[in-house]
């Protein structure tokens, strides 16, 4: 059995392109340039099998009883689950075997809710950190990642951002989901009998009101789901959790009030991950990612900026983070020494599939004077609330 994998493949001055994804490089761009605009997709198939074929008695003459054993011990055997093998490592779509997604968090968790929301048949798998869902698309263990990138409360989530650089997946689509907040406790408690609630801090942040008025004291966790299993199996009848419903009907707790941010409106925003891009398109409403880094200078996030708005792309979202490899850079702009400034690099979320001339056109103009840029992914926009 042979593995074949499909390396890197560079978009820029080579002309390399996968298939099914037009590029055309701007003719006017400096072409003298070492950048390099780059985008990485692993593939990995089979370039063959092997079937394992059961022996077939060679002696005819065995006695039926001996015949009887062998089936009983054939039958036994089949009962057992089928491990993963490498004959399960297949990039071909299987329409009877669900779709394996990660996410960070126990059954219950928002980011679980937003799996079954974008895939509603999927196989969640859950993982204790953010980085173990990426692992998990990364060895096969999962088809596709569901990590929030940002929240109408607490804006972006800058740990997902970093992961998005350091892996290479491909975002392949994003969820919207709209926050039913729950307070949640033990069969035959009421509210009033709570001294403590237990939740996620950004939880506990936009339910301030709520709480204040409960007058309850209030413990951080790590995840909304593992507080409400927390509460279920200790028997903690004077703490309460704030949840979401689905985690109340999964570990066996009352609702004792819903709706209880005080945003009604409280959005999050998740990613979808997957080991390969997906082709764009133009027959729906497509959004792009990418990440680029700039050269010092004045006005060159400007430039950079321009080169959207000169082609009527709207931008959606804007990040940065500090370079971690090259974090500060000196500039003597000063009478008395050099300054130290960070070197960013700038996430950018547009609305425009990379199938358009006018996306490919503004890339290639951006490419001029980025010091690196990347395409994080082109996905469908979520339109649904």
């Amino acid at each position: 059995m042979a593995l074949k994998c499909v390396a890197v493949l560079s978009w820029g001055d080579s002309g390399c392109k996968p298939s099914g994804f037009v590029f055309n490089p701007v003719k006017n761009y400096n072409t003298n340039t070492t950048r390099k605009w780059v985008c990485f997709g692993g593939f990995l198939g089979l370039s063959g099998h092997r079937t394992i074929r059961s022996v077939e008695d060679e002696n005819l003459g065995k006695a039926a009883t001996e015949n009887d054993v062998s089936r009983k011990l054939y039958k036994d055997l089949s009962s057992l689950p089928k491990p993963l093998s490498v004959a399960d490592l297949t990039v071909t779509p299987n329409s009877n075997t669900k779709v394996r997604i990660s996410f960070k968090g126990l059954p219950g968790s928002c980011s679980e809710e937003a799996a079954i929301k974008s895939y509603p048949k999927c196989e969640t798998v859950p993982c204790n950190e953010f980085e173990d869902a990426f692992k998990a698309v990364e060895l096969w263990l999962a088809d596709k990642a569901v990590l929030p990138i940002e929240t109408s409360f607490g804006g972006s989530i800058h740990r997902n951002y970093d992961l998005l650089l350091r892996h290479r997946l491909h975002i392949v689509g994003e969820v919207q989901l709209f926050a039913n907040v729950c307070l949640l406790a033990l069969p035959g408690i009421r509210a009033e009998q709570l001294k403590r609630v237990l939740s996620h801090p950004q939880l506990l942040d936009t339910s301030d009101v709520f709480l204040s008025k409960l007058g309850v004291a209030r413990e951080n966790v790590d995840d909304t789901a593992g507080a409400a299993q927390c509460v279920a199996t200790s028997g903690l009848r004077d703490a309460g959790v704030i949840a979401s419903a689905r985690a109340a009907e999964i570990y066996g707790l009352n609702i004792l009030a819903t709706k209880i941010q005080d945003d009604p409106d409280f959005l999050t925003r998740f990613l979808v991950l997957a080991r390969d891009p997906i082709i764009p398109r133009t027959d729906k409403p497509f959004k792009t990612s990418i990440v680029f880094a700039l050269d010092e200078g004045p006005g060159v996030l400007f430039k950079a900026l321009a080169v959207f708005a000169l082609r009527d792309i709207s931008l959606t979202k804007i990040e940065s983070r500090p370079q971690r490899k090259r974090p500060l850079r000196l500039v003597d702009d000063s009478n008395n020494g050099s300054a130290k400034y960070f070197d960013y690099l700038f996430f950018i979320d547009f609305e425009a599939s990379m199938a358009e001339p006018r996306a490919q056109s503004a890339l290639g103009h951006l490419q001029e004077f980025a010091t690196f840029l990347r395409v994080l992914g082109c996905y469908p926009t979520d339109t649904t609330s």
